[in-house]
């Protein structure tokens, strides 16, 4: 067998790449970049999402947190994935209750509803736990992930969605900070409104068992691979419910228990 039906690592995790950030920039989903990376090589997945995401900064974009994939066994059940991985957020895809999000700057965008964590203190040692993050978070807020995958039909394994910065796509954030002393996050219940009907429910012990277990799952691995989560970062905690397809422009309302809401704004285009 020649080196060209056979390509080595390097070779194979260039294919991915080149795959994706083809995808991202004609606005055209790919087929799976499980064909390059396999379906259980998460290290070589992650390392296509490093080389995207430094691919970005060089561009301009500034990392400002993570987030957490695939949590919820409702989502698990959908992909048939049952871990957990992590992306890269980025400045350019925060935006705040309300605030308009044009439709065509995704691909195949679907709504989770999910808490955010704001951090106040680095998360850096080495097996960090529970303790770890609540010492460490400054607040918690409601928050809509848009999720988004540049692989066709969202088509996943594991491989296909790490490498892809987790199926990332925005997040919308609300606007009034909740500090976490005395608050239960797994006892947190969420309902997802679409155009004022309700269309996905969910709770915090869908996450992980908590938010709080999952945010520091997240730590241990970021410090493992040597990215620790640091103060001032946004934390995505992963989704609380199961996720719902954005098919056309509209309004989506997060309600939880004891955090407020936010509102996430689908337009055709921004005005």
């Amino acid at each position: 067998m020649s080196d060209h039906d056979n390509p080595g690592p390097g070779a194979r995790i260039d294919a991915a790449v080149a795959r994706l950030t083809a995808a991202a920039a004609t606005g055209t989903p790919c087929a799976p970049v499980r064909e390059f990376l396999g379906r259980d090589d998460i290290d070589a997945a992650y390392e296509v999402q490093r080389r995207l995401a430094a691919a970005r900064s060089a561009a301009g974009a500034r990392v400002v947190g993570a987030k957490i994939g695939l949590t919820a066994p409702a989502v698990q059940q959908q992909f048939d994935v049952f871990r957990p991985d992590f992306g890269v957020l980025f400045d350019d895809m925060l935006f705040a209750h309300a605030e308009p999000l044009p439709l065509s700057r995704f691909l195949q965008p679907r709504a989770e509803g999910e808490i955010a964590f704001v951090l106040g203190r680095d998360i850096d040692r080495p097996g960090a736990g529970v303790a770890d993050v609540l010492r460490a978070t400054e607040f918690v807020l409601p928050a809509i992930e848009i999720v988004d995958s540049r692989i066709t039909g969202w088509d996943l394994a594991i491989t296909d969605t790490v490498a892809d910065n987790a199926s990332s796509g925005a997040v919308v954030l609300g606007t009034t900070p909740y500090p976490l002393s005395g608050l239960d996050l797994s006892r947190v219940g969420m309902v997802l409104q679409r155009d004022g009907e309700p269309v996905s429910f969910g709770a915090g012990h869908a996450c992980l068992g908590s938010p709080v277990v999952a945010v520091a799952w997240l730590a241990r691995e970021l410090v493992a691979r040597e990215q620790p989560l640091r103060a001032g970062d946004v934390v995505m905690s992963g989704a609380l419910g199961p996720m719902v397809p954005i098919e056309r422009p509209g309004r989506y309302r997060l309600a939880l228990d004891g955090l407020g809401e936010v509102e996430a704004v689908i337009e055709e285009e921004t005005k």
